[in-house]
């Protein structure tokens, strides 16, 4: 969940303080902005099989639709929250809503994918600026500690629901006509959004001490595209073709000079120096890994029910129900649970659970259909990251002194979203790379028709074992097509595998890392009130799935 590292003008809020003008409408306004942000965030889960039917699409460039929204937001996850400071946040929430409501048309009226990524692109620049806007636009017009953990949990449900609602939304509008049509009702809810934002919401600033951070910002969105881009290409270009090895090799230098940069900035958006605490570091080592392993098994799975096995979208909702609205529902359990007890056990409990839903996941069958074998290991996988969620940017938090709290939650959850958008990459590269190989072993030793043996292998060459698993009967190549199902099959599970390890690693991490670290007093290492600090946290700790 994206926070921004701003501060508002509100003066630090005091018990039993009056509500300030405008709160009612701010809340209204906010938390129908991130249902929106989140709706376009998960929409296109459920339709991953209807838009390789209707586009005809390979495998990586079905990635790339969910890359390219979750790309946008981490690249500008930080000089959005200066926007907000300098310029407002209510202006920030309502340019995001006029992008999404862009990007979503440009996705329903997209003739092909190449097309549809740019609404996802745009859809991501939207909703990277409707999170933190929404969200230090409620903190800044309360009052109290009580009224402000109110309305972040209330802004945090309509987080969660979005994100349960919106396959559902995928779904029912592919079933009874297009999937075009539920980016259409997007555009519409987005258009709702932005007048309730211009009708209702408080407007807030705070431009004292905000700087934009240019090298920066450039370097990195520049080295994360280029290295992102060889990761989700090279298993069907080839890992060492000429475009993939410049892409890892300029990525990397570019990378490099961020580091170089932010070290020497004067405002950086991201403090290496915070990577001297251990906690810290272990904590954000982790917020990459586990949330790598959690939008990696969702991704793994849209894939493997859609493209794979072309299973009605609907039945792909109801599964990220259960991934997704455990997240939801035990708001308010989690929210106790950290009051009493320790953030890094609920974290390592949680990554468990998510490690053992992985390794389930891997004894799947790719002919069987049902629904039946996807319930426990998605139950588990969504219980987890309930736990998951909250635990990981308090446990980065107790770790740092208060003047620290706010780069320090900023920082955490810029690295979360991060592992947000390697999980559909690295699950993308592990299963496609393993696929393309089986299947060419498979097809190799298969006594096939040598004019069907030879189209199906013309065809993978194109577009991968997904572009022969999709071809109707009779069309050539088409005999081949259990053999890309079970190479599939395969890749999938390994790719579940991964997800499942990537889980252990970060619940192995959590338990030992964390041993003998020194934890800041709740006093200490509670996020300060806003307008307190320059670089002060703005709302208390709340994470976007």
């Amino acid at each position: 969940m994206t926070l921004n590292n701003g501060t508002t003008t509100s003066q630090g809020p005091t018990a039993g303080a009056a509500r300030m003008p405008g709160y009612a409408g701010t809340l209204t306004a906010a938390c129908g902005a991130v249902f929106v942000a989140q709706v376009a965030n998960a929409l296109p889960a459920s339709l991953l099989g209807l838009f390789q039917e209707d586009l005809h699409t390979h495998g990586s460039q079905l990635t790339w639709i969910t890359a390219a929204f979750m790309i946008a937001v981490v690249c500008f996850e930080f000089t959005f929250g200066v926007l907000g400071d300098l310029f407002g946040r209510r202006r920030l929430v309502v340019a995001g809503t006029v992008l999404v409501a862009a990007g979503s048309a440009v996705a329903a009226l997209a003739p092909n994918v190449q097309v549809l990524w740019i609404g996802a692109a745009l859809n991501g620049l939207g909703a990277g600026a409707m999170f933190p806007g929404s969200l230090t636009a409620i903190t800044a017009v309360t009052r109290s500690m009580r009224e402000r953990a109110h309305a972040v949990a209330l802004w945090s449900g309509f987080l969660s629901a979005g994100a349960a609602v919106s396959p559902l939304l995928g779904g029912m509008f592919a079933k009874v006509g297009s999937w075009r049509g539920s980016f259409s009702v997007l555009v519409g809810l987005a258009l709702v959004s932005m007048v309730l934002t211009l009708a209702l919401a408080t407007e807030s600033k705070a431009p004292e001490g905000r700087k934009f951070d240019v090298a920066g910002q450039i370097t990195f969105a520049i080295g994360l595209v280029l290295v992102l881009y060889g990761a989700v290409e090279g298993p069907e270009s080839g890992w060492t073709t000429l475009p993939v090895m410049l892409a890892f090799i300029f990525g990397t230098c570019f990378l490099a000079g961020f580091a170089v940069v932010e070290l020497g900035a004067e405002s950086p958006i991201f403090d290496l120096k915070l990577f001297r605490n251990r906690a810290f570091t272990v904590s954000s080592v982790v917020a990459v890994i586990g949330m790598l392993a959690f939008l990696g098994a969702c991704f793994a799975m849209s894939m493997w029910m859609g493209p794979v096995q072309h299973q009605d979208p609907i039945r792909v909702a109801i599964l990220f129900l259960l991934l997704q609205g455990p997240a939801f529902l035990l708001i308010p359990v989690v929210s106790r649970l950290l009051h009493r007890v320790a953030a890094s056990w609920l974290l390592t409990s949680g990554f468990v659970l998510m490690a053992i839903g992985c390794l389930l996941f891997t004894r799947l069958d790719v002919t069987d259909p049902g629904l039946g074998a996807f319930v426990t290991p998605a139950l588990l996988i969504g219980i987890g990251f309930a736990l998951t969620v909250s635990s990981v940017t308090a446990v980065a938090l107790n770790s740092v002194p208060v003047n620290l709290a706010g780069m320090a939650s900023a920082t955490t959850n810029m690295l979360r979203d991060l592992g947000f958008v390697l999980g559909p990459v690295v699950v993308g590269a592990v299963a496609l790379g393993n696929a393309g190989s089986a299947f060419a072993t498979n097809l190799a030793g298969a006594d096939l028709p040598a004019g069907q043996a030879a189209a199906a292998r013309e065809i993978a060459g194109a577009g991968g074992p997904v572009a022969v698993n999709s071809l109707p009967p009779g069309a050539p190549g088409s005999a081949a097509h259990g053999l890309a199902l079970d190479a599939l099959g395969s890749g999938f599970s390994t790719a579940f595998l991964v997800c499942g390890v990537a889980a252990a690693v970060a619940a192995a991490l959590t338990a030992f890392g964390m041993i003998g670290v020194h934890r800041h007093s709740p006093e200490e290492s509670a996020p300060p009130a806003p307008g307190s600090d320059g670089r002060a946290e703005s709302a208390p700790t709340v994470l976007r799935p």
